[in-house]
Order: C-alpha cells, then sequence, then structure tokens
C-alpha cells in the first residue's frame, strides 16, 4: 500500500504550518522549500481547508495557517479525507468484477483486519505527536524567511 501524493503533500503542509506555530505563510512558500508544484498544492490546501484542517486569510497580507490545535488533529482522520480509497484488493471495490471464491475466501477478511489495524496505529498519533522536534523542523524550513508578521490596525 502507498499513499498518494495529495495525502504526501497534505503532511508536508501541516507539518510546515505546525512549525510555523500559527503564523500566516504562504503557498508558494511552502511549495519552495518542498520543492513541489505551487498549482498542485493550491489544490491540497483547498481540499484541507475544505475539511477543516487549515484556515486560510485573503488580502496582501494573507496566507494560510492551522485551523485547529496539532493535538487535535489525528493522523488517520486526516488520511481517511484525503485518500480516495482504501480497497487493498479488487474485492474490496464495488464493481462488476465478482469474485469466483467470494463466498469461501478469507482473503478479505484478513486484508480487511490488516487495514483497521494500520487506521488502529494511525489515529494514535497526532500532528502533534509529529511535531516533537518543531524547532528543528523550523530551522530546516527557514521559516523565519517566510513567516508572514501579523500587522496590527
Amino acid at each position: 500500500m502507498r499513499l498518494t501524493r495529495h495525502s504526501d503533500y497534505a503532511l508536508r503542509v501541516l507539518l510546515f504550518l505546525g512549525a510555523a506555530r500559527g503564523d500566516l505563510v504562504t503557498i508558494g512558500a511552502i511549495a519552495d522549500r518542498f520543492a513541489i508544484s505551487r498549482n498542485h498544492l493550491m489544490k491540497v490546501v483547498n481540499r484541507l481547508g475544505a475539511h477543516g484542517f487549515v484556515e486560510t486569510v485573503r488580502g496582501k497580507h494573507g496566507g494560510i495557517r492551522l485551523a485547529m490545535a496539532p493535538e487535535a488533529l489525528t493522523i488517520g482522520d486526516l488520511l481517511r479525507r484525503t485518500e480516495e480509497d482504501f480497497a487493498l484488493a479488487q474485492c474490496f471495490t464495488d464493481g462488476d468484477g465478482r469474485c469466483r471464491i467470494e463466498g469461501n475466501c478469507a482473503v478479505r477478511a484478513v486484508l480487511g483486519e490488516a487495514l483497521g489495524a494500520f487506521f488502529a496505529v494511525l489515529d494514535r498519533y497526532t500532528l502533534a505527536d509529529l511535531l516533537y522536534n518543531r524547532g528543528d523542523l523550523a530551522a530546516d524550513l527557514a521559516l523565519d524567511e517566510v513567516v508572514i508578521p501579523i500587522r496590527e490596525v
């Protein structure tokens, strides 16, 4: 099993924003730091926003930031919302290709149990757990160069 690029990028965005500690950053800054297409990253951020993971601020001094505390965001929930499906075998899909031994085969049950275990582990971890080295991540990403200062009005 392999996560899609979309989920990979979603994790990177959330790590970046978590390392930024609530400060606004631009999609362009994230794209530059990870060498990711800005257009592709915009789609990822849009989806993260639609699911309530990130907040976007429009305007000249706009950007994005986490919309929730890192402790409230489980990795399992994130992946359930960013992956299209978790069909480990054809028998998991709803299609016309019924398997000849479907009624007597234990493969689906075993793979289903494995998938459940996969999510049980991911549900135990939050974004905060992945940010245990937040200061090192901020340094690696040179966040001091890309954080948008909050302007007093």
